[in-house]
């Protein structure tokens, strides 16, 4: 499962590094998917000081989104450098969003937030919803068995994803893993492209 939505990362901000809801850092944007679980992306613009506000999905909400990554992802792949820019780019993705029938790019982030929110608890492998716990449950099993890392790095690492799941995010509406489910191989594909 992918450990972070490098789509999603780069509309909202570009970010080199995801970072988990609760605010620990813990995999690089376009890392291709992992074997068995995903570690959490939380590639949204909620932060801790700024959670995602949650709202429940649409079917209509998903294949907008899924409709609009090509043209989102294009928009949003050379960052303006100046606060001209800034404002012109804003506008751009405020017109790509309204494109694909969201009211602006903040809600079209919004839908991608919470989308992204049930992806963080899914298992590639199953493609099934396992929970936000699980999957780290599984990310730090998988990094304790890993012979290639340091240890300073894997107990680094671990350390990060306790913290993670000391406070993991509840989804509010649980009828948003229905949905996803139903669009997980065509989320995946918009998200990633064609990875088997």
């Amino acid at each position: 499962m992918p450990v972070s939505f490098p789509l999603l990362r780069s509309a909202c901000l570009g970010l080199a590094l995801s970072v988990v809801v609760c605010g620990v850092a813990v995999a690089q944007a376009k890392e291709a998917p992992q074997d068995t679980a995903q570690a959490p992306s939380a590639a949204n613009p909620g932060t801790p000081e700024e959670p995602i506000k949650q709202i429940a999905l649409t079917e209509k909400q998903i294949k907008d989104a899924i409709r609009a990554q090509k043209d989102i992802e294009a928009a949003t792949a050379n960052p303006p450098e100046n606060t001209a820019a800034d404002q012109k780019s804003s506008g751009q993705l405020d017109d790509v969003a309204t494109k694909y029938d969201f009211t602006s790019y903040d809600e079209y982030q919004n839908v991608m937030a919470n989308i992204s929110l049930v992806l963080d608890g899914f298992d590639s492998t199953t493609k099934k919803y396992v929970g936000f716990e699980a999957i780290i449950k599984a990310q730090i099993k998988k990094i304790e068995a890993d012979k290639t890392k340091a240890d300073k790095d894997k107990k680094l690492a671990i350390k990060d994803l306790n913290v993670a799941l000391k406070s993991p995010p509840k989804i509010e509406n649980r009828a948003n893993i229905d949905l996803v489910t139903k669009h997980y191989d065509e989320l995946m594909t918009a998200l990633y492209g064609n990875q088997d």
